[in-house]
């Protein structure tokens, strides 16, 4: 059993539309009031120490729990929203769990549970920036027919496309809705529902094969087998000329100004849903690219070998961060994650540290540099001559190739390092290989 996702384009009506922002409004609405009542409290508090108040005579603070900010919201809700009644109770708690796990968030970054970045406190939210979403959890979710679908309040709505996988997965039983995301992008409405799916076990064409992936940006990926490697469309680049066009049309219309309250003019409008259009096709370009690679590696073999790119790092660099946002590593891995899981295989992940580009595939030797603008690699002392990113996929398929081989015991690696430092993990699972150094 596994949680999968099916999207869905929706073609609402214009009535349904009306319905659609005002539950996303009254999502953004719980969600702002909640934060207003806890920096009151913790203003309230502040301002009592302030004065000398002792810590058990200080107004009791407010917990940020969802149960507590839903129990406050069903007190207040006559008063801060009169108009409750039209909207499903899933948008009011949509905005108070998102509030709810961002405050939670905060504490846990404040306090060092929480790994990563630090995570600042909650603000409000924009109607005009924020994306417009609602979460539905219970009440009426289903599927009508191949062409429509029943949320909560809102009623029957057509699709753009048709239901179908999905329709069939619950006619077999061995498919079970637990929610539905309403969300608002590039103009277009989608629901997403969140499925739980009972998938058959399946093994991958080569189970036993193993295989490295270096990632780049000139070549979006170099395999360790030979296979051709998977080109970088730059999809994103290709689209510049069109989006440096259009925003030069969005600047010369009449567009909203906060400070004055000028709202925006009908052709600012329209020029503005061009460009969010263009934008839109290439997220889905580059999207159904990744899709298609990850789903070929995660069928055909066993063990898949990447590094741990440090990709929040590569895009402080401002001549290398918009080729390297748009090309998506982030997202390859994590799709990798998944499928290889379904699919039976494995994957493994190199030590961020690990020397793949630096490193002799033939002979092990460790180059002290390697500037990037070098795509050959020259071994000095072997004498080999290869490219830059099929030397680096050579040496993360020799990681894990003869442990998951079952050579059994070794005393050299396939870089003829004189030890190596057996892959943890088992198959299905993401994990981390920690490897230093190679000896010479």
């Amino acid at each position: 059993m596994v949680m999968q996702a099916y999207r869905f384009a929706l073609d609402p009506t214009g009535r349904q539309v009306g319905a659609l922002l005002r539950h996303v409004g009254a999502a953004r609405v719980a969600f702002n009031w909640g934060l207003a009542v806890v920096k009151a409290n913790l203003r309230q508090r502040e301002a009592e120490r302030s004065y000398g108040v002792g810590e058990d005579e200080l107004t009791p603070a407010l917990s940020w729990s969802m149960y507590s900010l839903r129990k406050a919201w069903n007190q207040a809700k006559g008063e801060v929203a009169p108009w409750w009644a039209e909207c499903s109770k899933e948008a009011y708690a949509t905005g108070l769990d998102r509030l709810a796990t961002s405050l939670k968030n905060f504490s846990d970054s404040t306090s060092g549970k929480r790994k990563g970045p630090r995570v600042g406190f909650p603000r409000f939210k924009s109607k005009r920036k924020s994306t417009p979403s609602v979460r539905f959890t219970t009440g009426t979710i289903r599927l009508d027919g191949r062409t429509h679908v029943v949320l909560p309040v809102l009623g029957r709505i057509k699709t753009h496309e048709s239901t179908r996988k999905l329709a069939r997965r619950l006619e077999a039983g061995t498919a079970r809705i637990m929610s539905a995301t309403l969300r608002r992008e590039a103009g277009r409405w989608f629901v997403s529902f969140t499925v739980e799916v009972e998938r058959e076990a399946r093994t991958p064409a080569r189970p036993d094969a193993v295989i490295g992936v270096d990632l780049g940006v000139k070549t979006l990926a170099v395999f360790s087998d030979g296979r051709p490697a998977a080109q970088n469309p730059q999809h994103y680049d290709s689209a510049r000329q069109k989006l440096r066009s259009l925003s030069r049309t969005v600047s010369r219309r009449q567009g909203p100004d906060r400070r004055t309250g000028r709202r925006p003019s009908n052709r600012w409008r329209r020029a503005d849903a061009q460009r969010n259009k263009v934008h839109h096709q290439v997220t889905a370009l580059r999207r159904d690219q990744i899709h298609k690679l990850t789903t070929g590696l995660a069928r055909e073999y066993g063990t898949i070998v990447v590094e741990d790119l440090n990709v929040a790092g590569m895009v402080k660099n401002r001549r290398l961060a918009r080729a390297v946002a748009d090309a998506g590593f982030g997202e390859i891995r994590r799709q990798l994650a998944y499928k290889t899981v379904w699919n039976g295989g494995h994957l493994e992940v190199a030590n961020r540290w690990f020397p793949s580009s630096k490193t002799c595939s033939s002979c092990g030797t460790v180059k002290t540099k390697l500037p990037l603008r070098v795509r050959t690699y020259v071994c000095e002392t072997c004498g080999l001559v290869l490219d830059r990113d099929e030397n680096a996929a050579l040496n993360l398929a020799a990681l894990v190739k003869r442990h998951v081989a079952g050579s059994g015991p070794e005393t050299r690696n396939g870089r003829g390092a004189d030890r190596k430092t057996p892959p943890r993990g088992a198959g299905g699972k993401e994990t981390s290989t920690s490897h230093g150094t190679p000896s010479r």
